[in-house]
């Protein structure tokens, strides 16, 4: 038991790696893999001097695959 709970804490930090990376070249990332942050029901504010992002859609969709994801490594 304990061999698979190792096995998911490092596919989940390795995705938290990826997720940050992401994050860091999120505009030099190549045009097919910038749909994932500008979803409809993603807010986004922008004035002046300030701007503020809240990526409701985008959360929900990683949520689901993510609870897919750790779904299927459970089963075996």
């Amino acid at each position: 038991m304990s061999g698979l709970m190792g096995k998911t804490l490092i596919l989940i930090g390795a995705l938290f790696v990826l997720a940050g990376v992401w994050l860091l070249l999120g505009s030099r990332l190549p045009a097919w893999l910038s749909w994932l942050g500008r979803l409809p029901g993603d807010i986004a504010v922008e004035h002046d001097n300030f701007r503020f992002y809240l990526p409701i859609t985008t959360s929900i969709i990683l949520s689901i695959v993510f609870t897919l994801l750790l779904w299927l490594l459970g089963r075996r």
